[in-house]
């Protein structure tokens, strides 16, 4: 994992430390013997110009001896997605296909300044996605990196991990009122009944989930694909399936669609006036999401909101906020939980 060895060259360099970038270099070169001849020569000019602006940025890293904002986003753009993307459009060329990569000039997907967890600006991104459809017009496959955004203002963003679903998605989005859209993401393997990493006996491929089922799946644990890039094709109102493809073996796939029309919010009434303030503030101001609505239960009178958070680290960093809704309001960690996921549960 590239991601993982640069994050481990930033570290270094939040250190003081000088940063040695052999192991991009190497892996580099054995992907640049799938180029033909043809277009050796100018896509190593691209490797070392890419690899030139990481060790720029994590020379910045070292001297501020912090590596983050917009230093972060440069040096994993530049050692990896829009790097592997202008290599894959010359290995594809190299097997006589007709494609063009998607340089950061003509950046389509625009996010708001929150630059290492941004977020997708879709009425922004519709202003540059006219150049996008061109390029479509004009060749047989189009190659973009994954995972990297750009504000008004042209600054780099990233979005999390899985941020590659995310591009998948926003892409989808862009282009499904003018292209009949289909999301293919090849993964390590498709859908099965159970995390195979834990359980390796009795699994069973599930071929076909709906938008909700793979959301709540995926904010539960599993991994296979990043439940905010379905929200946001839900948010935006867009029909199109997703194809989860396992790499290995193309023949096991699991369809992703929405089938459910019903979107109205929680499944659960929430009379409670604190958790709708709080739920709102969640979503619209801090577009997060990585929470369940439980059953409410009532005590000394008192109707009180149960709220299910994923994600521990995230409320211990936002404690203050969260009880400030609420004087009455409490927070216990480390709870487990057991769920069932299917649409047809109730």
């Amino acid at each position: 994992s590239l991601t993982d060895v640069v994050l481990e060259l930033g570290k270094r360099a939040e250190e003081g430390k000088v940063s040695d970038l052999i192991i991009l270099r190497k892996t580099y070169e054995k992907i640049l013997e799938l180029v033909s001849s043809e277009f050796q020569d100018q896509c190593r000019t691209i490797i070392d110009d890419c690899l030139d602006k990481v060790r720029i940025e994590l020379k910045k890293a070292k001297e501020k001896k912090e590596f983050a904002d917009e230093v972060r986003s440069k040096t994993l753009a530049f050692s990896g997605e829009i790097l592997m993307s202008c290599i894959m459009e010359y290995i594809l060329q190299s097997h006589g296909m007709k494609s063009k990569v998607v340089g950061l000039d003509n950046w389509p997907i625009i996010t708001d300044s929150n630059i290492e967890s941004t977020n997708f600006l879709v009425s922004e991104s519709n202003k540059k996605v006219e150049f996008l459809e061109k390029l479509f017009d004009e060749n047989q496959v189009v190659t973009i990196g994954g995972f990297i955004g750009r504000t008004k203002d042209g600054v780099i963003t990233t979005y999390e991990r899985g941020g590659s679903d995310r591009t998948a998605a926003d892409l989808g989005i862009l282009l499904h009122k003018k292209f009949n859209v289909k999301i293919d993401l090849e993964k390590d393997s498709s859908v099965v009944s159970a995390d195979p990493k834990i359980i390796s006996d009795g699994l069973t491929d599930v071929e076909n989930l709906s938008y909700n089922e793979a959301r709540l799946a995926g904010m539960f644990g599993m991994n296979i694909l990043d439940p905010i890039a379905i929200k946001e094709i839900l948010e935006n109102g867009v029909s199109m399936p997703i194809v989860i493809t396992d790499i290995r073996n193309p023949e096991k796939i699991t369809t992703i669609e929405r089938k459910s029309t019903n979107k109205n919010g929680h499944p659960i009434k929430m009379e409670d006036e604190s958790a709708h303030k709080l739920l709102d503030s969640l979503e619209n101001k801090k577009r997060y999401s990585e929470f369940v609505i439980l059953s409410p239960f009532t005590k000394d009178g008192i109707k009180f909101t149960r709220i299910l958070f994923l994600d521990g680290d995230y409320i211990k960093r936002n404690e203050k906020y969260i009880l400030g809704f609420d004087p009455l309001a409490s927070i216990t960690h480390n709870r487990g939980v057991i769920t069932l996921i299917g649409d047809e549960m109730w």
